[in-house]
């Protein structure tokens, strides 16, 4: 084990890939010799070569294209959008490529050797261009894997399981935490599996759900919530697409009330996704109405970025609501 933030367990995950696979590559914007903008992928250039870790045109739809072509023949491709606020340009390429190669084909050809790494969400003053959580976009297209870590064990080891599937991923990284989350972290392989939560507190009167930096928001609110008597069930879903409903679902059954909590704006943004769901599913069992806690309808602020973010505070209102209805 070592102490790694996030972005030197990312890295770790990438070196471990990329002597385990002589085809694969990394590529992106600046993520050759400056290690991208974050330095995720630093010193692997010099370790692996030019001709394996290389920048690419300032072209979001070029990376995803050559990207599908590049898997499509086997190799691990490794695709980095410098900010996830950046991949809308390669929309196309990937909900209507990637995500359909093997679908229409019959299963004769598919480009699961692809990883798509990205920064996201708030938390560095970066305004609305270099903020937004788009990761509802994308559960809405099937043929993709959609994943968000919280903390360096959680990254690295859903990163490993993201390359070796058989299916694209598109794997968002908070980048609030990238050197803010410090953990110990196995030096050596090991994966975490694609599409199961985890609860990571066991609690009996409300179910708090969120996923990336927005764990440690609801972790703080829990412990709060203790301090007044009222037990949290924490969890932390880490895949969106698919998503574990089987587990939301028995958490909500024990504890009757579900809080749900992410940075995107409300409207639409996945946690209506999980409410229909629970709700149908778990009926019976509600003793208040699932409530979400999450970014406004707004283009993400610069000024005002604490005022739109769901806070400790917000999600504890939220508990409090709940259980008193």
């Amino acid at each position: 084990m070592a102490k790694m933030n996030m972005l030197h367990a990312i890295n770790s995950a990438l070196d471990i890939t990329m002597a385990e696979h002589p085809q694969a590559c990394i590529f992106g914007e600046d993520v050759g010799y400056f290690g991208g903008v974050f330095r995720a992928t630093s010193g692997l250039q010099e370790k692996y070569g030019k001709h394996r870790v290389f920048n690419t045109p300032l072209t979001e739809q070029g990376i995803l294209g050559f990207a599908n072509g590049l898997a499509a023949f086997g190799a691990p491709a490794l695709a980095e959008i410098q900010f996830a606020d950046y991949i809308f340009p390669a929309f196309d390429q990937i909900v209507n490529e990637s995500a359909k190669f093997r679908y229409r084909s019959g299963n004769e050809f598919n480009v699961g050797n692809l990883t798509i790494r990205t920064p996201y969400g708030g938390g560095i003053a970066g305004g609305l261009y270099h903020s937004q959580s788009p990761e509802a976009y994308f559960a809405h297209t099937p043929g993709l894997k959609v994943i968000v870590p919280r903390n360096p064990y959680q990254a690295k080891g859903l990163l490993r399981a993201a390359i070796k599937d058989d299916n694209p991923v598109l794997f968002f990284e908070p980048k609030r935490l990238y050197r803010a989350s410090i953990g110990e972290v196995p030096e050596e392989d090991y994966t975490i599996e694609l599409g199961k939560a985890e609860v990571v507190q066991q609690g009996t009167d409300v179910t708090l759900l969120a996923w990336g930096a927005q764990m440690e928001i609801i972790e703080d609110a829990a412990k709060q919530a203790s301090e007044q008597g009222i037990s949290c069930e924490v969890i932390d879903l880490r895949s969106i697409l698919p998503w574990d409903v089987e587990a939301i679902a028995q958490s909500v059954t024990k504890t009757g009330r579900l809080i749900v909590s992410h940075e995107a704006p409300i409207t639409n943004g996945f946690g209506a996704e999980i409410a229909a769901t629970i709700g149908q599913e778990c009926f019976l069992h509600l003793e208040s109405p699932i409530m979400r806690v999450c970014g406004l309808d707004t283009p993400y602020p610069l000024a005002l970025e604490k005022e739109y973010v769901p806070d400790a505070l917000k999600v504890l209102a939220a508990i409090k609501q709940s259980m008193d209805f």
